[in-house]
């Protein structure tokens, strides 16, 4: 089962002010990520983030704001993004079967927002070098039972030239040569 551009979308989950420098390797969750929402810029493949209680736990990195729009970033106060009717509904109007999957904590609010879409029958991927928990073993374990449940975990290179499907393109020879910071 390959990626296609025009079945996926990127859901990006609580990528945090105030939740980040408490991630384990964060600066490289945040580099990751940001590289594929740009990479899912280029490839028009739409992009959702979410922000857990952001009273308590800050809206998302600037860094991450700067390649969505407004109306991209949808509050929660359920551990999975899923049991929100309106991100539900946003999920769901795309028509895209494909949802992957970064941001933090992966055991937490990521497994949890993958085992709902898993349920729901989406194909779900979760990018392991974009996604973050506290702890290496919570992220280690989190990944493990989302893997066990039918999640498919990829890299995201794995993901970029999934949904580029090939080269000799101006796509990706922009990808390719590390333009996208």
């Amino acid at each position: 089962m390959l990626l296609n551009a025009g079945q996926s979308q990127l859901l990006v989950i609580d990528l945090q002010t105030k939740l980040a420098p408490a991630i384990d390797l964060t600066d490289e969750v945040e580099r990751a990520a940001i590289w594929l929402l740009q990479v899912a810029g280029l490839c028009q493949v739409p992009a959702l983030a979410t922000e857990h209680y952001p009273k308590g736990l800050g809206h998302s990195l600037p860094s991450i704001l700067e390649w969505l729009t407004p109306d991209a970033v949808l509050e929660k106060i359920h551990f999975s993004a899923w049991r929100e009717a309106h991100i539900q509904q946003r999920l769901t109007e795309s028509g895209r079967r494909q949802v992957v999957v970064i941001g933090t904590e992966t055991h937490v609010c990521v497994l949890q927002t993958v085992m709902d879409l898993l349920t729901a029958g989406y194909q779900v991927f979760v990018v392991t070098d974009a996604v973050g928990s506290r702890t290496a073993e919570n992220k280690h374990l989190g990944l493990n039972r989302m893997q066990q449940a039918g999640a498919v975990l990829v890299s995201r290179e794995m993901v970029a030239f999934e949904w580029l499907e090939r080269a000799g393109t101006e796509l990706f020879r922009q990808i390719s040569k590390g333009w996208i910071r």
